[in-house]
This record gives structure tokens, sequence and C-alpha cells, in this order.
């Protein structure tokens, strides 16, 4: 087998084939790198890998793959963390960042993670790492453009921003006073390093070079103890335990019409999430609870234990689903910044799929049929009873304002006029106070 690159938001897949020949393989995870030895491949080479939400890859897994005498590289990220603490032990180690995780002058995760999107979308980078700030700052204090001073209070105040939330235009924004900020953004779009990325290719050219005309000596593998964990994962792996975030992912791609909704569901998602980092919006906690509670209405999970539950099913965590939550919260806010922006492109949507002349004309017929909005006998209670209950067969919204506003109206008034003038149009000829 050739090698395999574990990699994703640090390369594209082109970098990667412009340095080697590898089967590409997304961020490891625990079990990969066990699934992938037992097929012998030239060489493993770890730039990219999970830290959250998903078990990292282990330890032993790797020494395993080294025992096979199949050499495995790290770099840049996951690969420079597990290289680190695996060097004594045959793992090979490239770049900078490893070597700083190496000798103690890294310690923290943090330094290398970031926030990324789906791999349907091609695991893009949504924040930067706290390594290539750090190498940034220094090319800018090289090139004259950053005193002492400023740069490291640039560096303090990137290191207290989560790294999810680490940008450089909210990190800007935070020093924007300091001597030198000015001079430092401007330069930033053709100065900027990408530490991760520079390392992920030097180990590229390093594997290359071990697989044709340069192999590196190999230490003595050693042996993996057989524990009760590490026999379970290896049973686990060998019984084809299928990645179950992968084959979900594949279930849906067997129903085009629901992946395509579902995939700009996520495309909306990952933009929110860039539009909130731009805008240094932030859910409050007032938003996650709301949105819960909407959720837990929604499906019925009235009970603590029922939530939980639930949140185990879906393979979640407390720390995850609020996360979920806080994703929905971000639309939300996206879309509400753009209302007026939408009804053109709501339009041109309507007319691509065919609805638009269908809910014109029936528009226009609701225009010269109903009575003017406000006439007497139309009671508000009654109308948002039927059109709730009877029309959309569920219960009458607690916040009228947060329901309307969702539709990109101004408020619950302009709600109840929209459904008084359905519920007069769809009862023509019924007395208004009778109808139900």
């Amino acid at each position: 087998m050739t090698a395999v690159v574990f990699v994703g938001p640090t390369l594209s897949p082109e970098t990667v084939a412009g340095h080697l020949d590898a089967t590409i393989l997304p961020p490891v995870r625990q079990g990969d790198v066990y699934r992938i030895a037992q097929q012998n491949p030239s060489a493993i080479g770890i730039i990219d890998g999970y830290f959250e939400g998903v078990p990292s890859v282990w330890h032993k897994e790797i020494l395993w793959a080294i025992e096979q005498e199949i050499p495995v590289f790290g770099s840049a990220s996951m690969g420079a963390l597990r290289a680190a603490e695996l060097a004594d032990f045959g793992m090979i180690g490239v770049g900078r960042i490893f070597e700083d995780y190496h000798t103690g002058v890294l310690q923290d995760d943090d330094e290398v993670a970031v926030l990324h999107s789906p791999a349907e979308l091609g695991f893009q980078p949504l924040s930067e790492p706290m390594v290539s700030i750090r190498a940034t700052v220094a090319q800018a204090q090289v090139s004259g453009l950053l005193p002492a001073n400023t740069a490291a209070e640039i560096l303090r105040t990137a290191k207290t921003i989560q790294y999810r939330q680490r940008i450089w235009a909210e990190i800007i924004a935070m020093v924007k006073d300091l001597p030198g900020v000015a001079e430092f953004r401007d330069w930033l779009p053709t100065g900027r390093i990408d530490a991760k990325a520079e390392d992920a290719r030097a180990m590229l050219t390093r594997m290359a070079d071990h697989l044709s005309t340069s192999p590196l000596p190999l230490p003595k593998p050693t042996r993996t103890e057989p524990t009760l964990m590490w026999k379970e994962l290896r049973a686990r792996v060998d019984a084809g335990e299928p990645d179950s975030d992968q084959s979900v992912i594949d279930e849906l791609r067997l129903n085009p019409e629901l992946y395509a909704r579902y995939r700009d569901r996520a495309a909306l998602a990952v933009l929110a999430r860039e539009d909130a980092a731009r805008c240094q919006y932030t859910p409050t906690r007032d938003d996650l609870v709301r949105l819960m509670t909407d959720h837990r209405a929604d499906t019925g999970l009235s009970r603590r234990s029922d939530l939980m539950g639930w949140i185990k099913a879906n393979d979640l965590n407390p720390e995850s689903y609020e996360e979920m939550l806080a994703d929905t919260a971000r639309v939300e806010a996206a879309v509400a910044s753009r209302t007026g922006q939408l009804e053109k492109q709501l339009l041109s949507e309507l007319r691509r799929t065919g609805q638009y002349s269908n809910l014109r004309d029936r528009a226009a017929s609701k225009q010269g049929s109903v009575r003017p909005i406000g006439s007497p006998g139309v009671d508000r209670l009654r109308a948002l009873m039927w059109y709730f209950e009877y029309r959309l067969d569920q219960e009458v919204p607690d916040d009228l304002d947060a329901y309307a506003q969702a539709l990109g109206l101004a408020g619950r008034d302009a709600l109840f006029e929209l459904i008084e003038a359905e519920f007069l149009y769809s009862n023509k000829g019924v007395d208004a106070g009778a109808a139900e």
C-alpha cells in the first residue's frame, strides 16, 4: 500500500498530492491508525486530528504501527503533539512546532487547535492557530513593524481568546490603539505566516525523501503491551465497527434531495460562524436557554432524563449539545441581520423552483376578496388558534415576537395582520366570529 496522510484544515488534498504520492484521509481519530496500519502502508503521516467531540488518536495505536515497522511521521497539529510525546519511541517529528512541543517551549493543545468546517465543505479553517499568530508577530517584528511591547500584547490578547473565536479581525480590534497596529493590519494580508502549513509541507518532503532516495534509520520498535483497553479497541476495529459519523453521512447521500437540504443548512451554519467571528457576536445564555426550551418542546423532551437520553442517543455530550444550540443562534443572528436583503433572493428562489406564479396569483386573489384588515368581528385569539392549531397543527408559540421576527416580520402585530388576512380569505362567506 502507498503512503497514507491524515490531513484536514492545514493543507488541501491538492497541496499534499503536489509533494507526495499518498492516500489522503480525513483528520485522524481514535482507531484510524490501527485500522490503516493493518493494510501495511509504506508510511503514515499525521498532520491533522480531532481534539474534541471525537475521541483522539491513541498513542498506543501509533506505537503498534511502529512495532509493525511502519514509519510514522507527525507534524503541524495533532501530528506534532503525538510526535513530541512519542519521539523517544520512534515516531518521526518534523518542523518547528514539533520541536517546540518536544523541548517544552509549547505545552498547550490550543496552540495548534482551530475551528474548521465539516468534511463536506473541505475542512476549511475558520480560526487562526496560536502557533501561526506567534510566527506572524515574530516576522512583523523582524520587518520592523511592531514594537516589542505591542508584539507582546498582541500575543497575550490572542492567547486569552478561545481557539474557536481566535481570528485576526478580533485580535486587531482588541489592540487597535497600540503603536504599530495600523501598519501591522495593513501588512497582514501579504505578510501572515501559516506555521502549520509550512511544517506540514516539510513533513511531506521528508516522507517523500524517505520513500525514494534517503530512507531514515528506524529505531528498534518497542513492544506494545496488550492492555485490556487496547484489546477492546482492536476488537472494535477488527469487528468492522463503522465510522459512525461517515456512515450516517453516506446514508444521507442515498437521498439526494434530503442531502442537498442538509448540506445547504450546514453551509449556512459555517457562514454564520464566520459572520459571528467577524462581528464579535457570541450567543447569550438567554439565547441558548430559549433554543433549548424550543428544542425540548419540539422533540417532547419534557424531563431532564429525557434530554440526557436524547443527547446520548445522538452521540453528543452537554458541551457539544450547547454548541449545536449556539450554531442555531448564530444562524438566527446572521439571517436577522440581513432581513432586508433576503426578499429579492426569496423571490428568485420561488421563480427557480416554480412556486412564484402560484403564490403571486393567490396573493392577488386574497387582496381582491377579503375585507380590510381590522374589520369588526375578527377575534385575534380565535384567529391565532385557528392558524396555529388548525392550519399548522401546533401550539400557539409563547413568544410571538420571536416567531414573527424569524419570519422577517417586525413583530407580533405584523404577524397578526398576516394571519388575519389569511383567516378572512380562508373563511370567505363564513361569519368571522363563528368560523373554525
